[in-house]
């Protein structure tokens, strides 16, 4: 057995810790954009519209992932101190089922079902809000893995987050990307769906056995009884109410904003309606699906007055 000096394990230390340091930033890389190898899931495991949102809130600098500057591809990146005042016009592009599992920069495992992403200089973990330009939706995530290392791209977004923005077909597009960073102490939880998390529908197939019966609500909406359709929830209420002046443009005229208290969290829900029979519902949902929103029916619980329509 080869024995060393203690003289000689200390030399090499810092060597050692620069390989580390190497491996963990490199969680996901390997030019984290969309290849032959990577897309989609092919059974995803949730609906990406019933996903909440990043919700910002203090988080001390990542052990991991945060080194002063580090070199991918001759190229060296110097992480920033903070993300206070960050704002910047770039491409985006998104990763899924190929990194889904693996080790991220901050030592978390990527999971494409959550509203994430990476930044090549952004401390990690961050939170940001990224704004498609072609189309103006808007999402919050954290980041919290490094990439991408593209010259042309200044994003990568969990395929989720693609979803949500209108990314994931094109695979890239133009964004804004704005730094939030909330203040020492500031404490939230994680929204959870409105609703729990639905599969999305599998293709069906000649051999695929007939659906089983969905059970009947325990307390369903009576006939006569008002409901809306939610089209979507937010932690915060600036993206409630673009989504909300988005649909009157689309000709969505009664569309309100409605606060709700989830755990202790802020919840702002995009509603439209009311509707007093199923038929003008569903027609109106049936239109939605066509622009691409998901839904889902909600009982009322309080028609909103005029003034609280936003």
């Amino acid at each position: 057995m080869k024995h060393h000096s203690k003289a000689a394990v200390v030399r090499n230390a810092p060597a050692a810790l620069a390989v580390l340091a190497a491996l963990l930033l490199g969680g996901c890389f390997g030019g984290k954009t969309i290849t032959p190898s990577d897309g989609p899931p092919t059974s995803p495991e949730v609906n990406p519209w019933n996903v909440p949102e990043a919700v910002p809130k203090y988080e001390p600098r990542s052990k991991y992932g945060n080194p002063e500057s580090y070199v991918v591809a001759g190229k060296r990146y110097y992480v920033s101190d903070t993300a206070q005042g960050y704002r910047e016009t770039g491409g985006a592009s998104w990763y899924g089922s190929k990194f889904h599992g693996r080790r991220t920069s901050s030592g978390e495992p990527f999971d494409m079902y959550k509203m994430t992403a990476a930044h090549r200089t952004l401390p990690i973990p961050s939170y940001v809000r990224v704004r498609n330009l072609e189309n103006n939706r808007e999402i919050i995530v954290r980041v919290n893995d490094r990439g991408p290392f593209h010259s042309a791209r200044i994003i990568d977004l969990s395929w989720v987050a693609a979803v949500r923005l209108g990314l994931d077909q094109q695979g890239s597009g133009q964004v804004e990307v704005e730094a939030i960073t909330p203040n020492a102490g500031t404490q939230a939880v994680d929204l959870e769906p409105m609703e729990p998390a639905r599969p999305l529908p599998a293709t069906p197939t000649a051999a695929a056995p007939p659906p089983t019966p969905r059970p009947e609500p325990i307390n369903p909406i009576q006939p006569g009884e008002l409901s809306y359709l939610q089209v979507g929830a937010f932690g915060d209420l600036g993206n409630a109410e673009r989504m909300a002046k988005r649909l009157r443009n689309e000709g969505f005229p009664q569309v309100h904003v409605r606060t709700a208290n989830v755990r202790g969290q802020m919840v702002h829900r995009v509603l439209a309606g009311p509707f007093v029979n199923e038929s003008d519902r569903s027609a109106a949902r049936n239109v939605l699906a066509s622009r691409g929103y998901e839904t889902f029916v909600i009982r009322d619980t309080h028609t909103p007055s005029p003034a609280s329509q936003r």
